[in-house]
């Protein structure tokens, strides 16, 4: 199977990347969301983006040196960086005044909004079934927040704004995939991050309290970092209306990070919501599987005759 461009997609292994990717996120989620019950949301914020340069500049800036930062698109790279950027302070914002779970679904209509945006933007064409398993997520989503339940107040405004700044985000990083170095659209991402925080400080800035809350200051950066990484690769590997329905595991793990760390456990309704919204992620990974599976069998087969 070839890409419009003549790169080679691995769709499954696109969808594994996408899968550690959320396992990262929410653990990201779940600190973030415990950070600011001691520290103001642009302080958590600076951290996480100082940390992934940290993290940037230690592990690839030896490899790579001036090429890390050279780029033929810095506007591009700028506009990814502040839709990133504006994406997590709307996330953490929300995080400080609502449950992890709640939060996570109703950012969860990120992979719908790509899907739509992935036809609309990168013309991408999207099969019957994969439009089926994206709205059934949606579904999944519902059943969870319960439109009229209480959960709608002026905070889910923030997740909701989120959702349209981090589906933006994944198309554009699709769009510079390719034509990009990932590792250079990291930097940046980090980058951008970092000096539109740093510009809050004067105004927010509070020390961390303990050692351990450094440790978790660093541990955010870091878990950011390779996430994001985790997600180039992946919309380097396959189309990013095919990796959306995987994305939504990430509110499984967020639900698991919720009741483990802050005693929140879901309702019978949201348990239903997380079900469907699993199945329509594994719907979608088995049926990419084996369709490649059944075309490297025809292929290895030879033409007939």
């Amino acid at each position: 199977m070839l890409m419009s461009s003549g790169r080679e997609t691995h769709t499954f292994r696109g969808m594994l990347m996408i899968l550690g990717a959320a396992v990262m996120f929410a653990t990201l989620d779940a600190t973030s969301k415990y950070l600011t019950r001691f520290y103001p949301v642009t302080t958590v914020v600076w951290a996480r983006y100082l940390f992934h340069m940290l993290l940037v500049v230690i592990v690839l800036g030896p490899r790579f040196g001036l090429g890390l930062v050279r780029t033929s698109r810095p506007g591009a790279q700028l506009l990814r960086g502040l839709l990133l950027a504006g994406a997590t302070l709307l996330f953490v914002g929300a995080l400080k005044f609502l449950p992890l779970a709640e939060t996570s679904a109703i950012f969860f209509l990120t992979p719908l909004l790509v899907t739509v945006m992935a036809v609309v933007v990168l013309k991408e064409k999207v099969e019957l079934a994969r439009w089926i398993a994206v709205i059934t997520g949606f579904i999944g989503v519902l059943i969870i927040i319960r439109p009229g339940s209480g959960i709608f107040s002026w905070a889910a405004l923030l997740p909701l704004c989120t959702a349209a700044c981090f589906a933006s985000y994944q198309i554009l990083t699709r769009r510079l995939s390719g034509l990009e170095s990932p590792y250079t659209s990291i930097f940046y991402s980090g980058l951008v991050g970092m000096l539109l925080l740093s510009l809050t400080l004067p105004y927010g800035w509070s020390p961390p309290q303990s050692g351990w809350h450094l440790a978790l200051f660093a541990m955010i950066g870091i878990l950011a970092g390779l996430g994001h990484l985790a997600l180039i690769k992946a919309y380097e590997l396959a189309p990013a209306s095919r990796l959306a329905p995987i994305s939504y595991s990430q509110l499984l793990w967020a639900t698991v990070a919720g009741y483990v760390v802050f005693g929140d456990f879901p309702d019978r309704w949201s348990l239903v919501g997380i079900a469907v919204l699993m199945a329509s992620g594994i719907y979608t990974a088995t049926h990419q599987h084996l369709s490649e599976r059944a075309l490297r069998a025809e292929l290895a087969e030879g033409p007939p005759g």
